[in-house]
């Protein structure tokens, strides 16, 4: 007890010491581990997912050791792909070997070859694969293993059925000797153990029904039903000593029941099944679900902008990041699939920021409509009691809505809006004097990975930007008391912010921003750099954000990423873009080579789980399919192309060299900006390239800059048209 009390020295006074919500996840997380313990170290000899037969192999680069482990958790390959209807919430995961786990943190389906010889195909314990995920015309995900010469190929996506939303499942495969293709029922999924206690199989429609609540079709009849408990152990094993099913069901007091639906696989003929797994049997109310999936995804990404680049591997990293960002906002806008399935105020500002440039207004303003009912009395914008950046990032990507689609806010945002201003006021501590966080926002939790509870620049910086929007907001509506009021409070808490940051001695702040006033520089400053992007309180080329950007690529980076050494204890994609883009900002063409490590190490079906194993190349933190990576990929690459920059817009700073020189037409658009949209084309015209910019300006156009990299800089007097650039002069 003497230990434990003073953990809380190691932070600032607070009034919360950790969000309630996360220690409810966290103890559902690692009751899961505890379970994970007790199931799986004692079977080692069962068919387990991917992600353990690689974490428990002592010859594997993955193996980590359990010994004073309490629980064992997936830290290695948390890496999964949904599949899903743009207007559904149900998202059936993937993993990395075709495993399917169709409900929302339930039991999974896997697929193998049984051969007499013994080289079974087990894909969870193949060496390789191959994956792709398919985006036209529905979402699919396509798994491919193969072993000596067996085949094995396994498809997921979602479909209407009559009505119904169904997982449709498509199995294909081969082999050379007489075998079995065998789908199994698994008690766990990408995160271990998840209870299956009762399994039945009906041969009159050829379904199972499992724990009395799910089913799953298949499209002709096994030849053989196997079944077992966790004390018989894994049906694999009866399978292998060729065990008689008694019956057609079983009851496992454990909760660990298995079961083969079994069919025969022919010497050198391909064998093709199909099965069904409907995930709601409620019809969908409301005229924004098609029956058609594929429709519903064609109409849903018709009007974006749309990204044309010789890079394939590059386009379809960005393609993809617009379809997760459909995917996780079809109700309410989540970060991921499965882990994160649920709302965060931080993570959907800054998604619903990627999906505005991106022209998607009416499911954004179908989004911010949810917001009022989240806010507390006090005003409070509360997804987790103890960080205080969530009213700043509302108010901020309320301004950010009205400027790129020229639409005025509706009254029940700003009624919200106003209580959220005043939230911001009373919570900020300006009664307290001569101490460094004098008019800062208390000591928080703040976003979970700068550290300790602290007074972070990162909840005053969002707060400071949101009063500046909030401001304007009210300047647009006529009410120019309240902003010229909103506005002198933002002068008066930026001169705290930088009385603050200048009170911090020379050898912590190292001419940097430290996450707080009471921090040294470290991998927690990450945080500081919003103040630069996407916020641009600081002018471009300020030596602060300059020396904190320097000093995390010199300090906190592996392997060519962001490596953040709190909580993420992995290399971490979104935030690695972050720093790209301070750095594209500057004019520093580093941020390339950030874009390109990001791109490697996105999985095969272009997703990017929170953190990054540095070691296996996996997933050790968070989702397996991050919405806020998603957001950060497309904002950067709409940023190369076009970027805002206060009252100008600079145009192609950021396209990469031997784009230009491939000869190959490149495009972005139509873009939103703050004064109407565009769209780019670029080609190469012997020694000169050619930039065609197509707008709609719906109020004077901005400066216009193109700063293509190796041409002559142009402001353009009339920013449309064809411009002609010459090379730069060395």
């Amino acid at each position: 007890m003497s230990v434990l009390a003073r953990l809380r020295r190691f932070s600032q006074p607070s009034e919360v010491q950790e969000p309630i919500e996360l220690i409810r996840a966290g103890i559902v997380f690692h009751a899961r581990g505890l379970i994970n313990t007790r199931a799986i170290q004692h079977n080692l000899d069962w068919v387990w997912p991917y992600w353990v037969q690689r974490q428990f192999n002592p010859s594997d680069i993955s193996f980590i050791p359990r010994a004073f482990s309490l629980t064992h958790i997936n830290l290695t390959h948390r890496n999964w792909t949904a599949v899903g209807h743009p207007h559904l919430s149900m998202y059936p995961l993937i993993d990395p070997r075709g495993l399917v786990t169709p409900f929302l943190d339930e039991w999974s389906l896997d697929f193998w070859i049984i051969n007499r010889s013994g080289n079974d195909l087990l894909p969870s314990e193949a060496g390789r694969a191959r994956q792709e995920w398919r985006l036209v015309p529905n979402l699919e995900t396509v798994t491919f293993i193969s072993f000596d010469d067996s085949e094995l190929e396994s498809s997921a996506r979602v479909e209407m059925d009559r009505g119904f939303p169904t997982a449709k499942l498509k199995l294909s495969a081969i082999t050379p000797e007489q075998s079995w293709l065998v789908v199994s029922i698994r008690p766990y999924n990408p995160e271990g153990v998840q209870f299956v206690e009762r399994i039945d199989y009906i041969e009159q429609t050829s379904r199972w029904r499992v724990n009395d609540k799910q089913e799953v079709l298949f499209s002709e009849k096994p030849q053989t039903i196997l079944h077992s408990t966790y004390h018989d152990g894994d049906v694999y094993r009866k399978i292998r000593e060729k065990s008689k099913s008694a019956d057609y069901s079983v009851r496992c007091k454990v909760g660990m029941a298995t079961g083969a639906a079994m069919f025969v696989l022919e010497p050198g003929t391909r064998k093709e099944l199909e099965i069904s797994i409907p995930l709601d049997d409620r019809k969908p109310s409301g005229e924004k679900v098609p029956i058609s999936s594929e429709q519903a995804w064609k109409e849903a990404v018709q009007n974006m902008a749309r990204l044309n680049i010789p890079d394939k591997k590059l386009q379809f990293l960005f393609d993809a990041a617009v379809r997760t960002l459909i995917l996780l906002s079809a109700e309410d806008i989540v970060p991921g699939p499965y882990t994160y399935k649920r709302f965060w105020f931080r993570d959907a500002c800054l998604m619903l920021h990627a999906m505005l440039v991106l022209g998607c207004q009416e499911r954004c303003a179908a989004q911010l409509d949810r917001f009022p009912g989240r806010q507390k009395y006090s005003g409070y914008f509360h997804s987790q009691a103890g960080e205080w950046d969530s009213n700043g990032q509302v108010l901020w990507i309320m301004g950010r809505y009205r400027d790129l689609t020229g639409m005025e806010i509706k009254d029940q945002w700003w009624e919200a809006l106003k209580k959220g201003v005043r939230w911001i006021e009373r919570k900020r501590l300006t009664k307290v004097r001569d101490v460094s966080h004098a008019g800062l926002m208390p000591a928080g939790f703040s976003a979970e990975h700068l550290g300790p509870n602290d007074y972070y620049y990162w909840d005053n910086f969002w707060s400071l930007a949101g009063l500046r929007a909030a401001s304007c907001l009210a300047r647009t509506r006529g009410d120019r008391g309240l902003s010229e009021k909103i506005s002198r409070t933002a002068i008066m808490y930026k001169k705290d912010i930088l009385r603050s940051i200048s009170s911090i001695p020379g050898h912590r702040k190292k001419g940097g921003i430290p996450a707080s006033p009471f921090r040294r520089m470290d991998a927690g400053a990450i945080g500081s750099l919003v103040a630069d992007y996407p916020l641009q309180l600081y002018p471009a080329g300020h030596p602060e954000i300059l020396n904190t950007a320097r000093f995390l690529k010199d300090h906190c980076f592996y392997a060519g990423g962001f490596f953040q050494d709190m909580i993420h204890s992995g290399i971490n994609p979104y935030l690695t873009l972050a720093i790209a883009q301070s750095l594209l900002r500057h004019g520093d063409q580093g941020f390339m080579d950030m874009v390109k490590s990001v791109a490697a190490l996105a999985s095969p079906t272009g997703q990017w789980p929170e953190a990054i194993h540095p070691i296996t190349g996996g997933g050790c933190m968070g989702d397996g399919q991050h919405g806020w990576a998603a957001a950060e990929w497309i904002m950067m690459l709409r940023n190369m192309f076009v970027r805002e920059e206060g009252r100008r817009l600079i145009l192609c700073s950021g396209i990469f060299p031997e784009w230009i020189t491939s000869g190959e037409d490149i495009g972005f658009g139509p873009a939103p900006t703050p004064w109407g949209r565009l769209r780019l084309n670029l080609r190469s015209e012997k020694e000169e390239a050619a930039v065609q910019v197509d707008a709609q300006w719906r109020k004077d156009p901005p400066e216009v800059i193109i700063a293509l990299p190796g041409y002559d800089k142009k402001v353009l007097e009339e920013p449309k048209g064809t411009i002609r650039l010459k090379p730069e002069q060395k």
